[in-house]
């Protein structure tokens, strides 16, 4: 119990203490594994639980959708294939069709891997900039 209490509160201050790229980073990690566990659900024939795990990956995609900028252009480009990846759930969901989940999950993991390479470089610009001070 004590180890559990501990791990919430490091994952309260992890979210708590993280910058906007990280909290955006750690929303693509969270659809990531509820898709995978909405597959393994599927895989189970454990319906309920699927059907709650495609929920929480919807979720997730339609904060996404909320925090997008409408004034910046890739915005405009981005909204499109989250509206997408929210039908492809959507219809996993009804038709308990894997492989729409696999095709989300590969347009999350994209997604997350092109989000941690701007973090990546956001941060090596700043820590150059730091250095020439």
């Amino acid at each position: 119990m004590a180890v559990n209490k501990a791990y919430q509160t490091y994952q309260n201050n992890a979210v708590n203490t993280a910058s906007g790229g990280e909290l955006t980073l750690m929303l693509y990690n969270g659809c990531m594994k509820f898709i995978k566990q909405a597959m393994k659900d599927m895989d189970d024939k454990n319906y309920e639980a699927k059907n709650k795990n495609i929920q929480k990956a919807q979720n997730i995609i339609q904060e996404l959708m909320i925090t997008l900028d409408p004034k910046v252009e890739i915005s405009k480009q981005i909204l499109p294939l989250y509206e997408y990846m929210q039908y492809q759930l959507k219809e996993a969901n009804i038709k308990n069709d894997a492989s729409k989940l696999e095709e989300v999950l590969e347009f999350v993991k994209d997604f997350r891997d092109t989000w941690k390479q701007v973090i990546i470089k956001n941060r090596q610009q700043q820590f150059a900039q730091g250095a020439q001070v």
